[in-house]
């Protein structure tokens, strides 16, 4: 797999002006792995006002570090001057950086092997001084020389080396993740804004398990999700062999760990749609409220008594600790609180209409895949679930007959009320409007403005002349 040709005319450009001109980072290592890329990161020996001297669009993205972006054709290329960075006061950001002419300088101060290759785009020529394509081949992240000293530079890296094992399915090699828990001090130093980033990138990763399970094992997780790290050992229901094994490693049949809260959740999260963050986030949450409300009969019955709400707690207050949206958070929050609904075929349309009406119709679809996700951290696999198929065939046939399912359903608002029932504004119309829904609810055929001013006129001599 080659860069593509607007980036190779784009790299002429550099060659007639005298420089250097490297792909490097992410790009060249996804296109030793045979993976498609569209970011793409260019190292030279031109200062940033040398790029811009040559490029007519240039965005001085970070030009204090080195760091422009140029706008080529349909391009958005990233181009970073060679430069040697000098001592880490703050365990994030270089106290200086110097340009240099070398790239071999530049690589050595870069994070994993894997990421320290470089292809120059004017003769092919591969630059892999700390043989990163082996460690890619060997499917290993490796940090370059010490690790200590590469995590001490930049906290950040313990959460992209997490990362990078859940998106590629990489092992992290011994002497790297011994550093990973020997800094965890460091971590104290990234903002919850760049904590947050490398977990959603992480979520939404083919498998997030294997780098939660990471992080876990290194102590990461204790540290940014102390909530989660309480789930470990919290008993679980008990999981099928093969998916014990497949957390544990080859053990003893014997000594086969149990499958725990954390397992459990992490494994949902792998069963939710990648491409909703939501959904990947509420299914790793769902259940941290287990630790919480452990308890145990004395016939060793095992019960978790509201877990649900208390998991919506700690979901909303993790997530504002992580600094995310709040429509994120409130969505979340939501699908996590009302993720215990046990529907029985038993149940009255009334009863569906009911949970529509409280879930709220825009969030009865991610339940759906909340719950199939839930089913999936119990089993390892996608598993049928015809009481599930039967409900969303029922939320179906109810919304095709249209029927009430929120206020604003009702054939009749708040200004008819006022201007024909008389009713005053505030709190007496609302706890009217409630009332009007519920009757609709339990019989959709009274959802007409006559009956519902009927309703309104029993309701007045009911309730509002006592």
């Amino acid at each position: 797999m080659l860069p593509p040709r607007e980036l190779r005319d784009f790299a002429k450009v550099f060659q007639q002006a005298g420089f250097q001109c490297y792909l490097v980072g992410g790009a060249l290592r996804n296109i030793a792995m045979r993976r498609p890329h569209t970011d793409w990161d260019i190292a030279t020996d031109a200062t940033p006002e040398q790029v811009g001297s040559i490029f007519q669009r240039v965005i001085p993205t970070g030009a204090r570090h080195g760091t422009v972006t140029v706008h080529f054709r349909k391009l958005q290329i990233e181009v970073t001057t060679f430069r040697i960075e000098s001592d880490y006061s703050d365990s994030r950001h270089p106290d200086s950086v110097t340009f240099t002419r070398d790239i071999h300088e530049d690589l050595k101060r870069r994070d994993f092997t894997m990421n320290a290759m470089a292809l120059n785009l004017h003769d092919g020529a591969f630059v892999d001084p700390h043989n990163g394509l082996m460690d890619i081949k060997g499917s290993i992240i490796r940090a370059i020389g010490v690790p200590d000293e590469r995590f001490s530079e930049d906290g950040l890296r313990i959460l992209r080396a997490v990362r990078f094992a859940a998106q590629l399915d990489f092992a992290v090699d011994d002497d790297t993740r011994r550093a990973m828990t020997g800094s965890l001090a460091r971590l104290s130093s990234v903002s919850p804004e760049r904590i947050r980033d490398e977990l959603s990138k992480t979520l939404q990763s083919p498998h997030p398990s294997i780098g939660l399970n990471l992080a876990q094992e290194t102590g990461v997780l204790k540290s940014i999700l102390p909530e989660l790290d309480a789930c470990v050992g919290v008993e679980q229901a008990t999981a099928p062999r093969a998916l014990i094994f497949a957390f544990s490693g080859p053990t003893r049949a014997d000594s086969a760990p149990s499958f725990d809260v954390f397992k459990h959740s992490i494994l949902a999260c792998d069963g939710a749609p990648a491409d909703v963050l939501e959904l990947r986030m509420a299914a790793l949450l769902h259940d941290i409220g287990k630790a919480p409300t452990f308890a145990r009969d004395a016939e060793g019955n095992i019960s978790f008594h509201g877990h649900e709400l208390v998991s919506a707690e700690l979901t909303t207050a993790i997530l504002q600790r992580l600094r995310y949206p709040n429509a994120f958070i409130r969505k979340v929050t939501h699908l996590v609180a009302q993720h215990m609904f046990h529907y029985e075929p038993e149940w009255s349309d009334a009863a569906v209409r009911r949970f529509i009406m409280r879930v709220g119709r825009e969030h009865v679809e991610d339940l759906y895949r909340l719950r199939r996700a839930d089913t999936y951290g119990k089993t390892g696999r996608p598993t049928p679930d015809s009481t599930l198929d039967e409900l969303q065939r029922r939320v179906e046939k109810i919304d095709r007959e249209s029927h009430a399912i929120t206020i604003a359903d009702l054939a009749i608002n708040g200004d008819v009320l006022a201007r024909e029932a008389g009713i005053p504004r505030g709190p007496v119309m609302g706890t009217l409007l409630k009332y009007l829904l519920d009757a609709v609810i339990e019989d959709p055929a009274q959802n007409t403005r006559e009956i519902l001013l009927s309703l309104t006129e029993a309701f007045r001599k009911n309730y509002m002349n006592r």
